[in-house]
């Protein structure tokens, strides 16, 4: 069988070629493309052939996806897969595989620094001391005693409101179901309309799919404190961002760090989030370090190498 990974994984070529090394020995062909393509007749190109798939979070769009014909796995290396053509795969029966887990604790760590961030003004105070006319300290906030919302407990919401624990923060938060994992740690589960009245600070983790597109709408945003922070770590589109940047220009929130968006990087130059006050911003790295990138290259292969031995793993419903 053919296996193909069409775009780098942020990891060294000889580790590439180590975790390659198992499939070439059971007698199969393993092709590795160094340069990352949106082209979709690229795309396509590099998938002929190829059984198994291996993307990170390039999208792999439906017109690449309905010309398949030997792919049976469309491996993902990334926890979210909004960025492939789940449906049109479906319809194909081609399984869709994640690396869920590697980014766990790299994402639960941005969000403290995000929160960090717009709780001191760090960013800020970067800036105005290398000013040279100095405009003073900023007095900032603690998280310690603070009420901490978190949407979603997943891995990646449970180990961030382990974090948030750490700080000393009260927990509460919403689920679609309730995890004895988090009421281990003291979270206390509320309607979301009641997390988001009740929270300081609102951590959004979230999948992205139909029913989560636009969920914290702004008739949800405004239920938040005057007071209270967003950060949103998760997918941009959950959140109406346009209404966050309303509300945050007019003082009906305090704050908010967010590190995405309802597009990759670049953002236009227009795009609301960009111009408002007391945010900070990152560009979509949370899940971006060291550990992790080496975490998930380590998951994908061993998902392609359990789905070449019959034993499929990781598969999204």
């Amino acid at each position: 069988m053919k296996v193909a990974l069409l775009e780098p994984l942020r990891v060294p070529k000889d580790m590439i070629d180590k975790l390659a090394r198992p499939i070439k020995n059971a007698g199969h062909d393993f092709i590795y493309y160094e340069e990352k393509t949106t082209d979709p007749d690229e795309l396509l190109k590099r998938s002929q052939d190829a059984v198994v798939v291996m993307i990170a979070n390039n999208p792999y769009p439906k017109e690449v996806v309905a010309k398949l014909k030997e792919t049976k796995l469309i491996n993902v290396a990334f926890t979210g897969v909004d960025h492939v053509a789940r449906e049109t795969a479906k319809e194909k029966g081609i399984k869709v595989a994640n690396a869920a887990g590697y980014s766990d604790q790299s994402v639960a760590e941005l969000v403290i620094g995000l929160t960090l961030d717009v709780y001191r003004s760090i960013s800020q105070g970067d800036k105005d001391i290398r000013k040279e006319s100095f405009p003073g300290m900023i007095q900032g906030r603690e998280i310690n005693g603070k009420t901490v919302g978190i949407i979603g407990t997943g891995n990646i919401g449970l180990k961030t409101a382990e974090l948030f624990k750490a700080f000393g923060a009260n927990l509460i938060g919403y689920n679609r179901t309730k995890k004895e994992a988090a009421k281990d740690l003291g979270l206390e589960y509320l309607p979301l309309e009641d997390v988001l009245a009740q929270s300081d600070i609102v951590s959004v983790h979230l999948p992205m799919n139909e029913e989560t597109r636009n969920f914290l709408s702004k008739e949800k945003l405004e239920k938040m404190k005057d007071s209270a922070v967003l950060i949103n770590c998760a997918r941009g589109p959950i959140i109406d961002n346009a209404a966050l940047a309303d509300l945050l220009n007019e003082g009906k929130l305090a704050g908010a760090g967010i590190d995405v968006f309802d597009m990759e990087p670049p953002l236009p130059e227009d795009y609301p989030l960009l111009n408002v006050k007391n945010a900070v911003l990152t560009p979509h790295v949370a899940y971006l370090t060291d550990k992790a990138m080496v975490m998930r290259a380590e998951i994908a292969f061993d998902n392609t190498l359990a789905y070449l031995k019959g034993r499929p793993q990781n598969i999204i419903d």
